[in-house]
């Protein structure tokens, strides 16, 4: 009797250990931001949705975009940003570091949508993010095209 109740425990916890109780933490709005990753996710997601208030409440006075046009400020970051129709977007390959006040990010990204009416190619570039920790909350201060080609 006693090797039934071991092989019963046995067999749940075998059975329950591939089934995944709580769902992967899915990133909505920027108070669901856990981290670099939900940061950057939520970034995104305003772009999609074209929530262009909630998206400047989160860009830094002194927030810098570089990448293959060159550096832009914020105002002309957002200008570029307001080009986008995203379809949909994903991002791989994250790793985060956090140094006090200040998350670096760094990550694949790969856009599915237009820009300015033109198709976007869908080719992964590894980004470069930096979150800064402000009176306001978590602020992006820069965001920068490290590669268009992955590692």
């Amino acid at each position: 009797m006693r090797n039934l109740g071991v092989g019963l425990l046995l067999g749940t916890i075998l059975a329950l250990s591939g089934c995944t109780l709580w769902s992967e933490h899915t990133v909505q709005h920027w108070q669901d931001a856990t981290g670099g990753e939900g940061l950057e996710r939520s970034f995104w997601n305003e772009v999609q949705s074209k929530n262009w208030t909630e998206l400047e409440r989160h860009l830094g006075g002194n927030y810098m975009y570089t990448g293959p046009e060159g550096r832009l400020d914020r105002q002309a970051a957002l200008d570029r940003l307001r080009q986008f129709d995203l379809k949909e977007f994903s991002m791989g390959d994250m790793q985060v570091e956090l140094n006090t006040e200040t998350l670096v990010v760094t990550y694949t990204l790969t856009l599915r949508g237009t820009r300015a009416g033109q198709p976007l190619r869908g080719t992964p570039v590894r980004l470069l993010a930096i979150w800064q920790r402000q009176k306001a909350g978590w602020m992006a201060i820069a965001h920068s095209i490290v590669s268009t080609q992955p590692d």
